[in-house]
């Protein structure tokens, strides 16, 4: 077929508004697949590679949060075939490393990407976010990064599955072990901490309480499943938890705002031997002070969770058939529908806590 010309969206320097260009997409590779992209949603995680928060590889492809179909696969490549519908993933696991040999592939230490680049017309070469660069009407990845769902779905919803949306259902059901019964606290109740109170609801928690400073958030989190809602701004969260819980904590504690603050206050909002867990992301300078008694004497465990601890495999084709059963509501994530040249918009959106997630179509 040789390469292709296509859309996408670019950011070129630091803080500087995206811009549509025409991007160049090489043949698919050994290992590789060229998909056509069919939804794309809105992700902090867009907006931090535009400021420069990740590193400064610029000029990024941006957009990460993706479904499509496979068009045209490379030499070698067996797990999908052209027609497919997929969700994209950013983890596509080597197999090889210490942590897939020792059978936790989700902890994959050498996920790969596609190895060749995508570029700009004049040879530039673009750095995709997260390995994906999505926000184009097609893209190049590893054909580990295409994960084949049931063609039932609807883009918009599937594609979310794609980052913020598995991060926060995995922080709760794969790395906090939410089981039947259990008292839950969300702190953080943007698209990654709804999906985490979904999760919790999707895993028989008895109670789940959200903490956000937005009502706005909070009545989002209430319609998905939380049983008790705390506006932090004008109440103590952790006296409020505590409360909520017969006066001990909750079991699971899931942190998606990335803050010392917001941190602290999930390590004093847990039950005795109870669990916190870190979803939100931190930036380098962040640091954190706790009584190291307190570590000790609360027992428990503090874990952090990549990407929700999922295994895209394993986990997308699960979800996306309880989404298909009614049993998950990915389609209250999607607030909006947008085109390409709509994404610096949605950034001001996000932003400013108007939307769970903007979705760019094709």
């Amino acid at each position: 077929m040789g390469a292709q010309q296509v859309r996408g969206v670019i950011a070129r320097a630091k803080g500087e508004p995206v811009r549509i260009e025409t991007i160049v997409v090489p043949d698919p590779g050994p290992g590789e697949a060229v998909v056509k992209i069919q939804t794309c949603g809105v992700c902090h995680t867009d907006l931090h590679y535009r400021e420069g928060g990740i590193n400064d590889d610029f000029p990024f492809l941006l957009g990460h949060e993706a479904a499509g179909t496979v068009e045209s696969v490379g030499e070698g490549v067996t797990e999908v075939a052209p027609g497919d519908f997929v969700v994209l993933n950013w983890r596509a696991v080597c197999g090889q490393c210490r942590a897939c040999r020792r059978g936790r592939p989700q902890y994959c230490f050498d996920t790969h990407n596609a190895r060749q680049r995508m570029t700009l017309t004049d040879g530039t070469e673009l750095s995709p976010a997260l390995g994906i660069g999505a926000f184009a009407e097609k893209t190049l990845v590893a054909a580990g990064q295409c994960t084949k769902v049931d063609p039932a779905a609807s883009p918009a919803a599937a594609g979310l599955l794609g980052c913020g949306v598995m991060a926060g259902i995995g922080a709760a059901i794969n790395t906090g072990g939410v089981g039947r019964g259990d008292s839950v606290a969300v702190i953080g109740c943007g698209g990654v901490g709804a999906a985490a109170v979904l999760g919790a609801r999707l895993a028989g928690a008895a109670r789940i309480v959200a903490v956000d400073i937005d009502d706005r958030k909070l009545e989002t989190a209430r319609g998905l499943g939380a049983t008790h809602t705390v506006n932090s701004r004008s109440t103590d969260a952790v006296e409020a938890v505590r409360e909520l819980t017969g006066g001990f904590g909750a079991d699971v504690v899931i942190e998606a705002v990335g803050r010392p603050e917001t941190y602290e206050q999930a390590f004093y909002a847990r039950d005795l031997a109870g669990t916190v867990v870190l979803v939100g992301v931190p930036t380098p300078e962040m640091r954190i002070d706790l009584p190291l008694l307190d570590v000790f004497g609360r027992g428990g465990s503090l874990k952090s969770s990549w990407y929700g601890d999922c295994l895209p495999s394993r986990d997308f084709p699960m979800l996306i058939d309880l989404y298909l059963q009614g049993r998950l509501d990915l389609d209250a994530f999607v607030t909006e529908t947008i085109g390409l040249d709509d994404v610096e918009a949605a950034f001001t959106r996000m932003h400013q806590g108007d939307v769970l997630r903007s979705v760019v179509v094709l």
